[in-house]
């Protein structure tokens, strides 16, 4: 059933949602493109693509459903599958007898409903919903597959097959096999490892204890317990796990590294594992590394305004270092990868050499180091340095010897891009002098130095509040909050004439949909340009501080500054930006 375009305009006009003047403009351009006049206003911004739903809804007379406060029957969800719900945007809601209500964004996609019709051998009454409701929807999938794996991992608990120590304490490499091909071993594994996919956990942590296995997610930078196992199943969990990373089962007393790859739901993931002994076992640890999928843009990362500029300049230099520095699990490499991607055209050579390689980029040649056999960083770096590149990524300056074939390589006329060790960007550079580089030739190859950190992002429903000039002062020094102030005003956020005392803080609110109020993460950064006078400070004082202070006054936003900025955006809170800082 198709809507004629003139009634359309006129229902759109009528709204309110958009001015006449506009809905004229956009019907004038609509005649001359082919388009529809409410495609035209979409794409121009002057409305959104729910609200045009809803008013072809209205135009047809298809009822609308919002499924943000509707708990959907497990039986009544489950009659269509994730991933066909999640492809098609359809889900189904209600049922009553032989009829079946399903809530769509497009409710003229005829396929989909004759597919889920045929599938389901009822009657299909299509209702329209808006991109939140869906996603709401989306979410009750995942609690039911929680509460599926839990069911999973408890049955097949019940069934291992215990093998027997020899004489000495031993289970021998035969007999490991063997429990490692245990069909309830496998279940569980698989049921473990989906059950983090399905999470977003970043960490799998399974740790042999006296009486039970514990296993532990990394969700969002925080370590949550996921579930406790008889201790019987631990032998064979990991020998399961030895087996997928291709790791010796008979060996328990050394630390082993390994790696596999897992495809779920079309979604590609690879498992980086560790092993090391412990008192009642091997402790695993295995890093989630999603493979498929678009990648991060800046943006997306969390940089903006200045701080954007400052990276996107250094990255059009064809010589010099940019670093990335932070503790470990800041993400520096998905930021060093982000910036690696912006680089990567068809007209440079980009070779790495990375312990270990995270991601596979295309047209990038990676290098795996391997200390083993004496294939370090720098023995690595010199090899690169024999292959024509004209981009260098080192994946962490770790010592003195691949510090200096860095800066060398930046000399002879190479971009470089690495990752360093430290609590802030400034703090980098007297890291760089301990290592035994000359503060001369720092201030010849450095271009820009990033510091990082990761906060979690606030969920949708979260709380607004502002706070007084003497709460400010118990949070952080006035400057702090000035910087950030003048930020927000600059890339015009505030209104013109706003003042601090008007900027809006965010608290999260927990919900059955966001457990803690929080959701994913992004980076808080200071990007220190290597100026003029930040050269003068390195070459004469080389403190920290000194350096910080000048960077500070050539309009460098620090780490708890750009916190600040994205606690007022709403984007975070200020407690977690003060726990991320304090880290």
């Amino acid at each position: 059933m198709q809507i004629i375009e003139s009634e359309l305009k006129n229902f759109i006009a009528d709204s309110g949602l958009v001015s006449r003047k506009d809905v004229d403009a956009a019907a004038e351009e609509a005649q001359k493109t082919g388009q529809s006049v409410g495609d035209v206003l979409v794409a121009r911004g002057q409305l959104t693509a729910d609200a045009l739903r809803r008013i072809k809804a209205y135009v047809l007379g298809i009822p609308f459903v919002s499924l943000k406060d509707i708990k959907i029957p497990e039986d009544v969800l489950a009659l269509i599958p994730e991933p066909i719900a999640r492809t098609h945007s359809i889900i189904a809601y209600k049922k009553n007898g032989q009829d079946l209500e399903v809530a769509m964004l497009d409710t003229q996609d005829l396929a989909s409903i004759d597919s889920v019709g045929k599938k389901t051998g009822l009657r299909i009454l299509a209702r329209l919903t808006d991109g939140e409701s869906l996603k709401h929807a989306l979410l009750q999938y995942q609690k039911s597959l929680k509460e599926e794996f839990g069911d999973i991992i408890a049955t097949e608990a019940g069934r291992i097959n215990v093998v027997k120590e020899g004489e000495k304490g031993e289970v021998s490499g035969e007999d490991l096999k063997k429990m490692a091909e245990d069909l309830p071993i496998v279940r569980i594994v698989d049921s473990l490892l989906r059950h983090a996919i399905v999470q977003g956990a970043s960490d799998i942590h399974i740790e042999p204890m006296e009486t039970e296995v514990l296993v532990r997610y990394r969700i969002d930078g925080v370590l949550h317990d996921a579930m406790t196992l008889p201790r019987q199943a631990g032998p064979g969990i990991t020998a399961r796990i030895k087996v997928l990373a291709n790791l010796k089962l008979d060996e328990k007393r050394l630390p082993q590294d390994g790696r596999f790859k897992m495809e779920t739901e079309g979604e590609e993931v690879s498992f980086r594992v560790s092993l090391l002994p412990v008192f009642y076992g091997e402790k695993i640890v295995m890093r989630l590394l999603r493979e498929t999928g678009e990648g991060f843009s800046l943006e997306t990362l969390g940089f903006h305004g200045e701080t954007l500029e400052r990276v996107h300049e250094a990255t059009r230099g064809t010589t010099g270092i940019i670093l990335i520095s932070g503790p470990t699990g800041s993400g520096k490499t998905t930021t060093l990868y982000t910036v690696l991607d912006l680089l990567n055209t068809p007209d440079v050579n980009i070779s790495t050499i990375e312990d270990p390689i995270e991601y596979q980029m295309k047209r990038v040649n990676q290098t795996q180091v391997n200390p083993a056999i004496g294939f370090t960083f720098a023995s690595g770096l010199r090899s690169l340095m024999r292959q024509d590149p004209n981009i260098i990524m080192v994946g962490e300056i770790r010592d003195g010897e691949t510090a200096s074939l860095a800066i060398n390589a930046a000399l002879t006329g190479h971009l470089v891009l690495s990752t360093i060790h430290t609590n802030s960007a400034a703090g980098a550079v007297p890291r760089l002098v301990d290592m035994g580089v000359e503060p001369f030739l720092l201030v010849s190859t450095l271009r820009v130095i990033v510091g990082q950190r990761l906060v979690r992002r606030l969920c949708a429903d979260r709380e607004q509040y502002t706070l007084t000039k003497a709460e400010r002062d118990k949070v952080t020094a006035p400057e702090h909050f000035d910087a950030a102030f003048k930020a927000l005003t600059e890339e015009k956020i505030l209104k013109p004439k706003a003042t601090l005392d008007d900027v809006p803080f965010f608290r999260p609110t927990p919900s059955p949909e966001c457990e803690d109020g929080y959701k994913s993460r992004i980076g808080i950064h200071e990007v220190l340009s290597v100026t003029p006078g930040v050269r003068d400070k390195i070459l004469h004082e080389g403190t920290i501080d000194a350096i910080e202070e000048q960077a500070r006054k050539e309009g460098m936003l620090t780490m708890l500054e750009d916190g600040i900025y994205k606690a007022a955006r709403g984007v975070t809170s200020l407690e977690e930006v003060l726990r991320a800082i304090s880290d």
